[in-house]
């Protein structure tokens, strides 16, 4: 009888089962003999090892945390008058974008297109600073469920820059917006304000005006003395460093909330699809995914945040749908310019742009730095086709050839990633991925959503 119930489990994970035919399990079958209580709990949707998450402290709002709180939501700030920090970085949409726009309008008359996607602004508290180093990830053990892992687990694997740099290790890392070039939530909050595509704020002394009559500004004298009104410079920057506060202090841009992080305490229980789609995210030879958005626990059982922090080229298709891409001569290099500024003669990483967080990733429509995808099947789509049919991904030129690789020039398309799965494949050769491991992946990823409940 327990033999049976076993076999119903491993049937309802969709295993092939069949009269003659081998089972085909997402927990390979040595793993089963070698460590059979945590694979009937995976079995089962279950963590075999469940844990209790860190999580940040949840306190009443600072002060200063206050006071970034009504600057976030000021409309006032902007050139419109109309648009806020929320605007694009709306919390009903977990901080990031409300629609679909490759990227959102703003300037004077909310008509300027902005040049890149928006990220969103959650769990950014743990984001290190830009820099360039060895690759903290290589050799590290991230396959998270099975530990202590069997023998013959799958692993995640990562390989370091293909390149000259590939000996020492050496990857860009940290920072923030799609390029690195902030390294504070402080730097990052004044970039929109000022950028006239964007809020449109003019300028430091007419961000400086309007905060001085601010129906808040009663609290920049309390905070820092009525005298902060006579520098407009340092009252600009302490506005930005209060809007840094609230998004750290606040705990609705770090909830960990999810499915999966009720999941990692025990007290959710996969379905079969979410169970099948997190091996698969896992799974070297299938999505693998979690190589570089690392979904292991982090030191002192701090939840994963679903990035190594580091910068990739993958080689998106050109989104023609931004303004700016109608300039054949117009290329975004990423950590190379042209909105980042110290980097344009590191050669090497033109091209690159910041891995993001999957969390919440389901619930956005617009996808990687140039919106070029709307939706977590294009996003797999992509993955799953650039190498084995490019012809599915990228345009056919007037030559009738496909015109691969079509958003990078043709000296910095070497720094486009061939060697981690499932990206190292080549014309013709079978895709890492089903549609149904497709489906099963963004059944998974869909328990990366804040604001689970577990059934009572």
């Amino acid at each position: 009888m327990r033999g049976l119930a076993i076999l119903a489990l491993l049937v309802g994970l969709g295993l092939c089962v069949a009269v003659g035919a081998a089972y085909c399990s997402p927990v390979p079958l040595g793993n089963w003999l070698s460590s059979p209580r945590a694979s009937l709990a995976l079995a089962r949707g279950e963590n075999p090892y469940p844990v209790r998450l860190t999580r940040p402290p949840t306190l009443p709002l600072s002060a200063m945390a206050q006071l970034g709180r009504a600057i976030f939501y000021d409309p006032r700030l902007s050139g419109s008058g109309q648009l806020d920090c929320a605007s694009c970085h709306d919390p009903r949409h977990f901080y990031g974008p409300p629609n679909a726009l490759p990227a959102m309008l703003g300037g004077p008359t909310l008509t300027s297109q902005g040049a890149r996607a928006v990220p969103s602004l959650m769990y950014l508290e743990r984001q290190p600073n830009f820099s360039i180093g060895r690759d903290p990830t290589i050799g590290e053990d991230d396959f998270m469920p099975m530990k202590p892992p069997p023998a013959n687990a799958p692993r995640v694997t990562k390989t370091a820059l293909d390149n000259a740099q590939s000996a020492a290790n050496l990857v860009p890392q940290g920072g923030l917006f799609w390029d690195g070039r902030a390294d504070t939530l402080q730097s990052q909050a004044l970039g929109p304000m000022l950028n006239p595509v964007e809020m449109d704020g003019g300028s430091v002394a007419i961000l400086a005006a309007k905060l001085k009559t601010a129906s808040y500004a009663a609290s920049f004298s309390a905070l820092f003395g009525p005298g902060i009104f006579a520098t407009p410079q340092a009252l600009v920057s302490e506005a930005a460093f209060a809007v840094a506060r609230y998004e750290i202090e606040d705990p609705s841009f770090h909830p960990y909330s999810s499915k999966f992080d009720a999941w990692l305490e025990g007290k959710a229980r996969f379905t079969p699809a979410e169970m099948r789609g997190y091996l698969l995210f896992n799974n070297p030879a299938k999505g693998d995914c979690a190589a570089c958005h690392t979904d292991a626990l982090r030191p002192g059982n701090r939840p994963p945040l679903f990035t190594d922090h580091q910068y990739e080229a993958l080689g998106v298709p050109r989104n023609m749908a931004l303004a700016l891409n109608r300039n054949p001569a117009y290329f975004d290099l990423g950590i190379c310019g042209p909105y980042r500024t110290d980097m344009t003669a590191q050669t090497r990483y033109c091209g690159m742009f910041l891995t993001p967080t999957l969390r919440n990733a389901a619930t956005r429509r617009v996808f990687f730095h140039n919106g070029v995808y709307h939706t977590l099947q294009q996003v797999l789509r992509f993955y799953n086709d650039r190498d084995t049919d490019p012809a599915k991904i990228y345009p056919t030129g007037t030559n009738g050839r496909v015109a691969l690789f079509n958003d990078l020039p043709a000296p910095d398309q070497g720094n486009i990633d061939h060697t981690d799965p499932p990206l190292n494949r080549h014309a013709g050769e079978t895709p890492a991925l089903t549609r149904a491991d497709e489906a099963d992946i963004i059944a998974f990823l869909n328990t990366l959503t804040d604001g689970y409940h577990p059934p009572p």
